[in-house]
Parts: structure tokens; sequence; C-alpha cells
């Protein structure tokens, strides 16, 4: 994890159309015109008068989703951005068995499968992300997530043997994506496993709608991959905590004063089990098939693109802080500008494990926290 209803349309319509037109100017007006106008006007009332709804939240991609577009949120703003999430969920899933993934994953050293170009658009992007990052983020961990079972209710620590079997099935060279849209894994036993930007792209795909909207400020909470659209009322930043990953239900570590950014952390404490006294989170180190042992308690990412925040929080945490810095700093490269999703520079945010906070220059002066390195 990263860390952060039906009316009945019909009387619906019909007590707004009375609340609105039932006025003397209204009627005249009304009584008057044709039946084309009144249909225009009508519209146009009936956007007009449509009620702010309460922020809605569902469970969705394995995690709790939360969008509030305070006073521009309407039911139907919140009815399109969520069946926007629901299509990206069914499409992406590797627990839903009729979702794109699942077909890529059934027809792994078989045959070529033709997706979407959404699919396509993500499954060449994470290759992206895995050769700029040597591998730190590789989306065919598949079958290494699936032995640990981290997120299950049967997870545990797999045997050395079973470890060995699977890791030569995991190497993002060996997809294949081509210009139709068809989606390869060229090994039996391959599988795709796209959660570790699946929601950053969700994300982006919300601010898109929020934008078309006309929205003026909204927090997108996607199980902790958070994108702040806009400014506070008063035009002033948001505010938004970081966790203590030692206490990640107490006060934050690090205040961030952002707008129109996304924020992605990577951290021990979301998902994790103990077993004999050790615990295992769930980064795991494509290399080791191990949890990820880089010195990180959490790694954080703050960039324009959530897709590419997902993406990078996970590798940085992987490669620990030294390189994960050098790998951010990289980012602001203009040979870099082709990767999907990635127009911007990233910035970084790592806690270490005896508690010293590090982070990207460009953000000072905008941290709240004790005693920050930046570099």
């Amino acid at each position: 994890m990263k860390s952060v209803f039906i009316f009945n349309k019909i009387r619906e319509n019909r007590v707004l159309k009375n609340r609105c037109f039932r006025i003397p100017l209204f009627e005249q007006y009304f009584q008057h015109s044709t039946f084309a106008l009144l249909i225009i006007i009508f519209s146009i009332g009936f956007a007009s008068c449509e009620r702010t709804a309460e922020p809605r939240t569902e469970a969705l991609m394995g995690t709790v989703c939360t969008v509030n577009a305070y006073e521009d949120g309407t039911k139907s703003l919140y009815d399109e951005l969520f069946a926007r999430l629901h299509e990206i969920d069914e499409t992406f899933s590797v627990t839903i068995d009729s979702s794109e993934i699942s077909a890529i994953n059934k027809a792994a050293g078989e045959r070529s499968v033709s997706v979407s170009s959404d699919t396509a658009y993500v499954v060449k992007a994470s290759l992206s992300f895995a050769e700029l990052t040597g591998g730190a983020f590789d989306p065919t961990v598949g079958p290494l997530v699936k032995i640990w079972g981290i997120t299950t209710d049967h997870a545990r620590v797999p045997a050395q043997s079973e470890i060995d079997a699977v890791l030569p099935l995991i190497n993002w060279r060996d997809v294949s994506v081509t210009d139709d849209n068809t989606v390869m894994l060229k090994r039996r036993g391959m599988a795709l496993d796209l959660g570790g930007i699946v929601k950053g792209y969700a994300a982006d795909e919300l601010t898109k709608i929020l934008k078309a909207r006309k929205v003026r400020r909204a927090i997108v909470d996607l199980g902790g991959n958070i994108f702040v659209y806009g400014k506070k009322k008063d035009g002033s930043p948001w505010r938004v905590g970081i966790k203590n990953p030692n206490d990640p239900e107490g006060v934050p570590s690090i205040v961030l004063n952002v707008a129109n950014s996304t924020i992605v952390t990577s951290g021990v404490y979301e998902r994790f089990f103990t077993e004999n006294g050790v615990r295992y989170h769930h980064i795991l180190d494509a290399k080791t098939g191990y949890p990820a042992a880089s010195g990180l308690l959490s790694s954080t990412v703050i960039c324009e693109s959530s897709m590419a925040a997902d993406a990078l929080s996970t590798s940085v945490f992987v490669l620990g802080k030294e390189s994960g810095m050098e790998l951010l700093r990289r980012m602001r490269s203009p040979e870099l500008s082709e990767i999907p999703g990635l127009h911007a520079q990233a910035l970084g945010i790592f806690i270490e494990e005896d508690g010293s906070i590090s982070a990207s220059k460009e953000l000072d002066g905008s941290l709240e926290a004790p005693a920050v390195k930046f570099e």
C-alpha cells in the first residue's frame, strides 16, 4: 500500500425542475418559448441547481479510495470519477479473472493478447520505468508476489527453493508490447503485477476528469496515493502529513506544503506480516526475492505525474537513499522526457532506519520537520 448510491432519477428531476423553475419569471418565459428552447434552458438550469454531495469513499483496487472535490463535488462528478476507477480496476486487477492483466498472465509463453489502449500504455510505461531503474521496479514481479502472499490471508515466508524457482521468471525484458496494442509474456509462468504503478495511473486519470469539469480544488486519495488538485479556498497550499514509520497512527513525522502535485509514499509499515519475531513488508526486491533491505523505513516522491511517483517511490525504496536520490536527480535530464507519464521533476523524502530524514533540496521551505538534511 502506498501511504495516504442510487437515487430515483425521475423523481429527483421532477423535484429539481419544480424547485428551479416554479417562479413567475420562468413560468412566463416557458409559456412563450419554443419546445427546443425550453429544453436548452431546462438543461442549463438543471446543471446550475445540482447539489454539492458528500465526499465519496469506496473500496477499490485493493484499497480504500476517497475523492473530495469540496464545493464542486456533485453526485454526477463523483459518479464519473468512480466509474473510471471501477473501469481501471476491472482492467488491471490480478484478482479479477476477466481482467486484461489476467488474460495476459494466462497466455504467458503461448500467445500475445490484444488489449485496450489503457493497458498497452501502462505496460509500456512500466517497462520504461523498469529500464530506467535497472529493474528496481519490475512489472513481472507477479510470481514472487504470489508465493509471499503478503497482501492475502495466507502470507508466509517461502522456502528458498520456491524463491529460486520463480526468480528466473522475473525479467521485464521478456515482455513485448506492439504498436497495435498486443502484449505477450515470453515464458510460461511469468505474470504481470502492476500494483506498483496502476494506482498512480488511476489518480492521473481522475485529475483529467477534474480538469475537464473545471473543478477548482480536490483531494484524491487512492490508498495513500495522494493527489492535491489546485489550492485551498484561501489560496494557500495543502498541508500533507507523511507518517512516522515507527508510529504510523501517531503525529506525522513530516508536513509537506504543496499544490497541484502528487505525493506517494512507500513504507515498511502498511502491508506486512510477522513470523518468528521478524517483520516482512510487501516491497519486494526482484533481485533477491525478499523484502527490500535498503536501510529505509519509507520513501516519498513528489511529482506532477502520479504514475511516475508511484513507480519511483517503490524504486527508490529498493535502491536506498543514495542511489534513490541520484535516480531522482536524473529525472531532470531532457532525454528522459519521452518516458510515459513523466513530464516534470520528481523530488524525494527519505526516512532511514535510524530516524534521520533527507530530502531533495528543492523542498527546502516546503517541509515542516525536525533536522532535515537537504541534498
